[in-house]
């Protein structure tokens, strides 16, 4: 496991490109073989959200075309999830738009956890915004195995995207889903104007933290938000952050989330030689994905690959 160090972290990020993907991915490889995992998320109540992140199209802050609706029904939510699982999708995860849910609305939002896992037998995910534990409790006993609440940035960084919560909000929320027994995912959004120091930072900052799963998403301006305007990452920033992320945490899985259709477009196979490990199918809550069948194609290629690697490797021992 690499040191958190500044120094080594920053030693690292400027190694060429290269070396520092060949090096994240044989530490993929070695604590993770070549495992991949697949998700999907359901836009499960969209719109009218009271905080400014803004890089967001839910807010009701901004003027953008992102869809308005109250919580989709049982059934709709189960015939999405049935969907996922016919896709390849291990995990179903339900996402409302909004600071957070509290009463009648953790119940409605159980009832659902529930309905999904007695129909199709998936783990169940969800991403509800600031969270007590309590609440994390009622959904776990409810059949949740995993909660989701991103970072977005840096400490240092946050404020300058979000000012109507804090940061130790969401820091608290992360350990409040682990200690109510749930697995955790968490990660965030580069691309947002931050510096390639405060993208490090991000990294340290995941590092430790007590989660699972890292989705990193690469921001896709979208009209209407703060945001819209500015200019996209390069390619080899994005997988220079991946390749860090790695080395950093080499035992979790690391989603390449929103982002990789519109930013990385022909160069995503190469994040998953950078030590990405897992993938967000089906869209992105506001922003479409692209076709499945391309995406499984992707990853059976990418595993053949791997396996390969496995090969070479066993036989220079």
């Amino acid at each position: 496991m690499l040191s958190n160090s500044r120094d080594e972290i920053d030693r690292l990020f400027k190694l060429p490109l290269d070396e520092l993907m060949s090096l994240a991915l044989s530490v993929k490889l070695e604590n993770r073989g070549t495992s991949f995992s697949l998700c999907t998320i359901s836009n499960a109540r969209s719109g009218r959200c009271t905080e400014d992140c803004a890089f967001c199209a839910q807010s009701a802050r901004y003027h953008t075309e992102a869809p308005e609706y109250g919580l989709k029904p049982v059934e709709e939510l189960v015939k999405e999830a049935m969907a996922a699982r016919e896709a390849g999708a291990g995990r179903f995860s339900i996402v409302t738009s909004g600071r957070g849910i509290s009463g009648r609305d953790v119940s409605r939002i159980a009832t659902r956890v529930a309905a999904i896992r007695q129909e199709t037998g998936m783990q169940v995910c969800a991403s509800l915004g600031i969270m007590e534990r309590a609440a994390l409790e009622e959904l776990k006993a409810a059949g949740l195995s995993r909660y989701h609440h991103n970072i977005e940035a840096c400490r240092e960084f946050f404020p300058t995207i979000c000012t109507t919560h804090a940061y130790q909000q969401r820091i608290a929320t992360i350990y409040a889903a682990r200690e109510a027994g749930l697995s955790v995912c968490a990660g965030g959004l580069i691309g947002l104007g931050e510096t390639s120091e405060q993208r490090l930072a991000l990294a340290v900052e995941l590092s430790g933290l007590p989660v699972d799963s890292v989705p990193l998403n690469v921001l896709v301006p979208i009209k209407g938000t703060p945001l819209h305007g500015i200019s996209p990452l390069p390619v080899s920033e994005v997988l220079r952050t991946i390749a860090v992320m790695r080395l950093l945490m080499p035992t979790v899985a690391i989603r390449l989330a929103g982002g990789r259709d519109t930013v990385l477009g022909d160069f995503q196979g190469l994040v998953f030689n950078a030590g990405a490990d897992a993938m967000l199918i089906g869209g992105y809550l506001t922003v479409r994905g692209r076709p499945v069948e391309q995406d499984l194609k992707l990853v059976d290629e990418i595993k053949r690959i791997w396996d390969q690697e496995m090969h070479i490797a066993a036989q220079q021992i």
